[in-house]
């Protein structure tokens, strides 16, 4: 009877070992040919420059603009880099706080005095995204590109009528008048909106003016498109926010030929932090991203603007 199993009945251990082991170098293969074909086709983009060559320099923003360390850092880094010869700052943004915006465009306009930066917007670059591009040398968007957003807002939640509802109440011990300013259970005063008003109308003054200073336009004319109006990038070209309509590539030429590079046919490009990983970042970005488009639409992207946070 013994001699009429098949193996895998009278070694299962052994059987599943192999099974399991076949299983892996097929997988093996298969993950090689994927790193190959990323490596092959990321062969201009890398975390370093081969020995003798120059490189432009890409320095990606992308998503809400939180924080703005990690992009400071990388511009400081692009900068620096002797064999970078310019930078093109890759957004794609719905805004984010005004502090952060402010401070990742005005490296970018220190950056600019160093060597040519091109900022260039993808399917958008909008309030903080497009903030942080005015500090480039040339902005350069797609034809549809949503852009624009110029204005500052400042959102409260008012849970009020919820809370008489649970029957929830809370007991404020301040140091001043308007320490609470905001509060999530009741309405704000007169005199806080005020308050609140003058400050948005202060920080929303910066924002005309540095687009008046750096886009060459009179703060009058651009006072009339800061109303948080979202333009797309044939519109932004023909009210003067923008330099030119062009994609991607398109803005590594045009940075190429700024930084005196016109005998390079197709330019290094050197993306500062990328590490070994970001192979794997690649393969599974798609289905990353999808994920996070759909969490993004929770909150529809045209309605993102910069945002002020208490």
């Amino acid at each position: 009877m013994a001699s009429d199993l098949s193996f895998h009945q009278r070694h299962p251990i052994v059987s599943g070992f192999f099974i399991l082991g076949l299983l892996f170098l097929l997988f093996l293969g298969v993950f090689s040919f994927l790193l190959r074909s990323c490596a092959s086709s990321l062969s201009t983009q890398r975390n370093f420059i081969p020995a003798g060559e120059e490189a432009i320099g890409i320095l990606d923003i992308k998503g809400v603009i939180a924080t703005s360390d990690q992009v400071l850092k990388d511009l400081v880094t692009l900068r620096e880099n002797r064999r970078v010869k310019g930078i093109v700052v890759r957004i794609e943004s719905p805004g984010g706080t005004v502090g952060a915006s402010q401070e990742i465009f005005r490296e970018i306009e220190l950056a600019g005095k160093a060597k040519p930066v091109v900022a260039s917007m993808g399917s958008i670059a909008a309030s903080g995204g497009y903030y942080a591009a005015l500090g480039a040398r040339r902005i350069m968007a797609s034809r549809g590109t949503l852009t624009g957003s110029i204005g500052v807002i400042l959102k409260f939640p008012n849970l009020k009528e919820l809370y008489r509802k649970i029957g929830y109440q809370s007991e404020i011990v301040k140091s001043g008048k308007l320490k609470d300013m905001g509060s999530t259970d009741r309405s704000l005063t007169e005199h806080e909106r005020a308050i609140l008003n003058e400050l948005l109308d202060n920080v929303h003054q910066q924002f005309v003016g540095d687009v008046s200073r750096r886009r060459n336009l009179p703060a009058a004319e651009v006072a009339k498109l800061a109303d948080g109006r979202i333009f797309s990038g044939e519109q932004a070209l023909k009210s003067g926010l923008i330099d030119e309509t062009g994609n991607f590539y398109d803005a590594v030429r045009l940075c190429a030929r700024l930084a005196g590079m016109e005998d390079v046919k197709t330019p290094e490009l050197y993306y500062p932090g990328r590490d070994r990983m970001e192979l794997l970042k690649i393969l599974t970005s798609e289905n990353i991203g999808g994920i996070l488009r759909l969490l993004e639409r929770a909150n529809p992207v045209l309605s993102s603007e910069l945002v002020v946070e208490p």
